[in-house]
């Protein structure tokens, strides 16, 4: 009794396996599909014509050089 309940879970499992593999992960990959192709013309509208400018302003990043410490400039001695 055992095995055949057995056997009946796998041959279930199986069938469903197949019916998703047929019927919704062609759904979910024409989904994907279409969204990097959206992304894809979203950049492409995004893109600048020949001759256009545009000047972004980004401030200058102080980085904080007082925890690395004074350079010395030296000299090596030859005796």
């Amino acid at each position: 009794m055992q095995l055949l309940r057995t056997i009946l879970i796998i041959v279930l499992v199986y069938y469903l396996v197949k019916l998703i593999a047929r019927y919704v992960l062609p759904l979910i990959v024409r989904y994907f599909i279409r969204k990097a192709q959206n992304d894809i013309q979203a950049r492409e509208g995004k893109r600048k014509k020949q001759g256009e400018m545009n000047i972004e302003y980004s401030p200058d990043k102080k980085q904080a050089t007082d925890k690395l410490g004074e350079y010395v400039d030296y000299e090596e001695v030859k005796d």
